[in-house]
């Protein structure tokens, strides 16, 4: 919206304009508020969760923004939750991580709230086009018009997926917000949008990625063997919420001092730990002693989904596990979102600031969407227009149309399993070069499907999550240590200094 005030914008959506990542976050966005808290604070929290690889600068840069940038989500009509004695007027909550309360929240739905009003905003205004069920395909660049320059973006290649035809659209910049990739991993708490699409067109582009080893698994998602991975959020263990054995006995005391408080990726492991200990399916998250009132009043979404499936968090424990979450690596930027490539920017879960180092502070995502948002408008703005290029037409010549779709299937399966399987929450170098080994064979088999028949949202996101499979098996085989959310059998010890894992495409030493 910041652009389209100046600018005409085409925003795509490869699914329906309500299925994003954003509208599925619950626990809220951080905000330096309360007279209690500091920006200092603030960034010690996400340096102590990043374990080390928090780049300060962008820690501190995006905090000190943080509380304009939730006065700009209350002024565009964000329905916080409110708290008359709070500042702003908002009620704020703490999650794990958080040394005080400085989340705020619209209830357990923050994610969704932010999104629906955002969405309303964006169709009303005169110079936002939305286009839903398009996918870009990959980036057009100065190799595509034949350009002897430093490399630059012109656009997209996008695939109309009602039509079935490939579209040609050129762009001053191109901004890529797709999310994470969380979905080349079996079990996740992500959109079936997360299939990693920023970041592998960024990639095969010549773009650098960073810390993809870094994936964070949510520890407490809904454990039910008829439901979707549901996630179960933070706040109700910042609220009180206790993780317990089927016995009943609280188990965290003997992970870490912080207990339920602890960050994401050290209550992931006990848990993990815990489960493989004990031969469980999942273990218990208590939140009956908080009172049905105070449940229902501030957890309503999961209080109703969970009643649908029998579960009453009011009165019995709710089963959970650990599930994908959050890639906390992604395509190197600037804090205004500019990637390596003149015209090409990445915000978001598909970009990396360095906010997240080695594990990410719940709630910090969402703020640095909106920070690194209003920050590459600006950036986008201050630059003039490249010149015109005769861009060529995607080539369909040399392919048909498929015969079967049972291969995108059996490889989308199989890529997924191996990776939970191999690539988890505790790795070993062996599980790593077996799943290397394999993601490689898979890899070949996609390429010449992909170099044979017409592309397909399925084919497309198939390839794009293979591309995102070998980029986190190969940094975490660089890493040899175990910090924040890469733990390694192999490397149990945590260096004294230590950097992130910056991978360099072939494309890009050409």
């Amino acid at each position: 919206m910041h652009l389209a005030d100046t600018v005409p914008v085409v925003v795509l959506a490869k699914r329906e304009l309500n299925e994003s990542a954003t509208a599925w976050a619950q626990g809220g966005i951080v905000g330096v508020l309360g007279s209690d808290d500091s920006i200092d604070s603030h960034v010690r929290d996400t340096q102590d969760a990043g374990a080390g690889l928090v780049d300060e600068a962008a820690a501190r840069f995006i905090a000190e923004r943080s509380a304009a940038a939730v006065g700009w989500l209350v002024g565009q009509g964000v329905p916080f939750t409110p708290d008359d004695t709070g500042p702003m007027g908002l009620h704020l909550t703490r999650e794990g991580g958080h040394a005080v309360r400085r989340i705020a929240h619209a209830a357990d739905a923050t994610g969704k709230a932010i999104h629906d009003q955002l969405l309303a905003a964006a169709r009303e205004h005169p110079n936002i086009k939305l286009c839903q069920r398009w996918m870009a395909l990959d980036l057009i660049t100065s190799r595509h018009v034949q350009r002897d320059e430093p490399q630059r973006v012109y656009g997209v290649y996008a695939l109309d997926i009602d039509n079935q035809r490939v579209e040609t659209l050129p762009a001053r910049a191109v901004v890529l917000a797709t999310g994470g990739a969380g979905k080349v991993y079996r079990y996740t708490t992500n959109p079936d949008t997360s299939t990693g699409d920023g970041i592998a067109m960024a990639w095969r582009a010549g773009c650098r990625v960073a810390n993809m080893e870094f994936i964070q698994f949510h520890p407490t998602c809904l454990y039910h063997p008829q439901e979707r991975s549901f996630l179960i959020t933070e706040a109700l263990r910042g609220e009180g919420g206790h993780l317990k054995l089927p016995d009943g006995t609280r188990f965290m005391a003997t992970h870490d001092e912080r207990m339920e408080l602890a960050p994401r990726d050290i209550v992931a492991r006990a848990i993990d730990f815990e489960m493989k200990k004990h031969g469980l399916d999942h273990v218990w998250l208590d939140a009956t002693h908080l009172g049905e009132a105070f449940l229902i009043e501030h957890f309503p979404t999961i209080h109703a989904r969970c009643l649908k499936l029998g579960i009453d968090i009011a009165r019995q424990p709710i089963p959970v596990v650990p599930a994908v979450h959050f890639t906390c690596g992604g395509v190197v930027t600037d804090l205004s979102g500019r990637c390596d490539m003149a015209g090409l920017y990445a915000v978001g879960e598909t970009g990396y600031t360095g906010l997240h180092g080695a594990n990410r502070l719940a709630s910090n995502s969402l703020l640095e969407c909106v920070v690194l948002g209003q920050t590459c408008a600006t950036d986008i703005l201050s630059r003039a227009a490249p010149g015109a290029a005769p861009i060529p037409a995607w080539d369909e010549s040399q392919v048909e149309n498929a015969d079967e779709q049972v291969v995108i299937a059996h490889n989308w399966d199989e890529l997924r399993l191996l990776m939970w399987n191999y690539v988890g929450i505790v790795r070993t170098t062996k599980r790593l070069e077996r799943a290397l080994h394999r993601i490689q064979l898979l890899r070949g088999e996609i390429d010449d499907y992909y170099g044979s028949f017409r592309v397909t949202r399925d084919l497309l996101e198939l390839r794009n999550l293979v591309d995102c499979a070998e980029l986190i098996v190969k940094s975490a085989l660089m890493r040899h240590e175990s910090r924040g959310l890469h733990y390694s059998r192999d490397y149990p010890q945590t260096l004294p200094v230590s950097f992130p894992t910056v991978l360099i495409s072939e494309r890009r030493r050409r």
